[in-house]
């Protein structure tokens, strides 16, 4: 059977697209829910028996929800522009209404941070994203943790295990 070209904003390439990006987003270990902005190419594959096979590129963005809370991406907000990473995700999905199947195949994402001279253009007062692996972010952490563990009322102390975004201003 031929690749049909089906409408992007079809329920059909929509529902696939959801399922893949939460098979996405459930896949990774670092980093943020991954949230859809645009369908940005869909191919189907019909399969013989029933389902389809679908190829899509997605534009997506980063929310603000940690991968580790397992959010679904529709219930994570998305960032302001200066803080966020955007990209697109190519993905094979399996689906199979019917049945209640949804396998996905194979996915490939590349993201990017907004470029720091187009922040600095529309919003000079802005944050400016660093990196988060620097010692010296990773000691602020750990103060800000040891405040807050001292401070509380909580039966078990916290600990940092990693810094995943930090920002100077």
């Amino acid at each position: 059977a031929p690749l049909l070209p089906p409408r992007c904003a079809g329920p059909a390439v929509e529902a696939a697209a959801d399922l893949a990006l939460g098979q996405i987003n459930a896949h990774r270990r670092e980093g943020y829910v991954l949230s859809l902005y645009r369908i940005f190419s869909a191919r189907e594959h019909p399969q013989k028996i029933t389902g389809s096979v679908f190829y899509l590129i997605l534009d997506v963005v980063d929310t603000n929800c940690h991968v580790l809370s397992k959010k679904l991406w529709k219930d994570c907000e998305t960032r302001p522009t200066h803080e966020t990473a955007y990209g697109q995700c190519k993905a094979i999905i399996y689906t199979n209404q019917p049945r209640n199947i949804a396998h996905l195949s194979t996915y490939e994402c590349v993201l990017q941070r907004v470029p720091r001279r187009y922040i600095w253009e529309t919003c000079p007062d802005c944050p400016v994203d660093a990196c988060p692996t620097e010692p010296k972010y990773l000691e602020v952490a750990a103060q800000s943790l040891a405040k807050y563990n001292e401070e509380s009322e909580q039966t078990h102390y916290f600990s940092v295990l990693n810094v995943t975004k930090a920002s100077m201003q």
